[in-house]
């Protein structure tokens, strides 16, 4: 309790030129100076604690606290593991209610659903998505082109935002395969009236391709 802190990273919309904000994703790092400050860390201990609803519980009502006085209304996207929202039923609601009195409208929020096995499936998933989106949550499929995020978890998903990997979008400008795979989820995410943000962009000569293919919405150090 009160061990964990917040850092904001915005996604930017390139496509008219000059960058703008298009949300600010939350991301938590644990109590400082312990080993348990590295979110890889922090979160390799939570899988393996299986403690990854209490902890998301914990780490969402970090980011809505740290977003609250924040200007403006900015989108605000939280990381969520796929288990936590297909266990915790209750979870949409507090996620609202969490929001609400931090006088955030849950229409701001974008939940990207992360850390999901090969073989992933509950029935639990779909309801609490379901809830979500009546309350105008929005959905992301965080690490697409790597890790899980493969196209059954897409089907069950059916995500508003697809998240191109870092490790996908690295070097992209000067290797065609890489190109070649972002196209095609570029051009999928068309077709489901989606939209793709490419995550871990580093150097201009990245933006510069990734905007040249099509892609609108990047993320990264650059």
């Amino acid at each position: 309790p009160g061990g964990l802190t917040t850092v904001f990273q915005p996604v930017f919309d390139i496509g008219e030129g000059v960058p703008r904000p298009h949300y600010l994703e939350g991301l938590v790092r644990g109590p400082a100076g312990t080993n348990l400050e590295s979110a890889t860390t922090l979160f390799e201990y939570v899988r393996r604690k299986r403690q990854q609803v209490v902890v998301d519980g914990a780490c969402v009502a970090a980011i809505l606290k740290a977003a609250a006085p924040l200007p403006g209304q900015p989108g605000l996207s939280l990381n969520v593991h796929a288990v936590t929202l297909a266990r915790d039923a209750g979870f949409p609601a507090r996620l609202a209610g969490t929001a609400e009195a931090n006088g955030i409208h849950p229409s701001r929020l974008i939940i990207e659903i992360v850390e999901h096995a090969p073989d992933w499936t509950d029935p639990g998933l779909d309801p609490a998505l379901t809830a979500l989106r009546r309350l105008s949550v929005r959905i992301a499929l965080d690490d697409v082109g790597f890790g899980n995020s493969n196209y059954k978890m897409m089907l069950d998903v059916r995500p508003d935002y697809f998240k191109l990997d870092r490790r996908l979008v690295h070097g992209c400008h000067a290797d065609p395969y890489r190109r070649a795979v972002i196209e095609s989820v570029l051009s999928l995410a068309g077709k489901v009236k989606a939209r793709v943000i490419a995550e871990g962009v580093e150097v201009a000569a990245e933006v510069d391709a990734l905007r040249d293919i099509g892609i609108d919405l990047v993320q990264g150090w650059f």
